[in-house]
């Protein structure tokens, strides 16, 4: 079984009134989606997904456990240490499973809350295991797909001091702990900006990921 990661950028950005009188912030949009061929040129049969599906909710979305990450884990396994924020519902609409997440009050819930601030685009990509098998110039996903988490969030930073900034705005403590210097800013926000003018999204990401967890060994 291999490790299957999938990437979507179509997210809206909601906020709805709590009990308390604050309000929540809610990511949502097309998480998962099968019977077409995605962008990594791999396609979900209708019925895989849908078993899995129904699986995930009622395991992990019904009992409050439906965990996601800020960034890119190398390996199937939630890190309770990067969970950002909670997927509460994911509802079908054709081949496509829409998704709704809560941004939680964690640190890496409030990174996601002031990137997102900061005008930073985000997407989700969904984490699972599962074996491919090639079949007409496509890799089709076989019967013992596993979703592990159907969002994490990811970043495509277009504007690179809007997500350098974002960061520094939801860890304003670490400036008063001395922790991170203002020339570490400076470099990360360089990095970015490197990889952003190379026009290759890919080095874009690698780098932005790389910054982050630069950044989150220092807080």
């Amino acid at each position: 079984m291999k490790l299957i990661t999938e990437t979507i950028e179509d997210l809206e950005i909601i906020t709805e009134a709590n009990e308390s009188g604050g309000k929540n912030l809610y990511i949502t949009g097309p998480f998962l989606q099968a019977e077409v061929v995605n962008r990594n040129g791999r396609k979900y049969p209708a019925s895989v997904m849908e078993r899995e599906v129904a699986r995930y909710m009622k395991e992990a979305v019904g009992t409050n456990r439906a965990l996601g990450e800020l960034g890119h884990p190398a390996g199937p396994t939630i890190n309770l240490d990067r969970v950002s924020h909670m997927i509460v519902d994911l509802k079908k609409e054709g081949n496509n499973y829409i998704g709704k997440a809560k941004i939680l009050d964690t640190p890496m819930g409030s990174i996601a809350k002031n990137l997102i601030n900061s005008g930073v685009k985000l997407g989700v990509s969904s984490r699972g295991m599962g074996s491919l098998k090639p079949r007409n110039g496509i890799n089709e996903v076989q019967d013992d797909f596993y979703l592990a988490t159907a969002a994490d969030i990811v970043a495509d930073p277009s504007a690179p001091d809007a997500f350098v900034n974002g960061i520094m705005e939801g860890v304003e403590w670490v400036w008063d702990n001395g922790l991170l210097k203002a020339q570490q800013l400076e470099s990360y926000k360089a990095q970015v900006n490197k990889a952003a003018s190379s026009a290759n999204k890919k080095k874009l990401e690698e780098t932005t990921l790389r910054v982050w967890e630069d950044f989150l060994l220092k807080i």
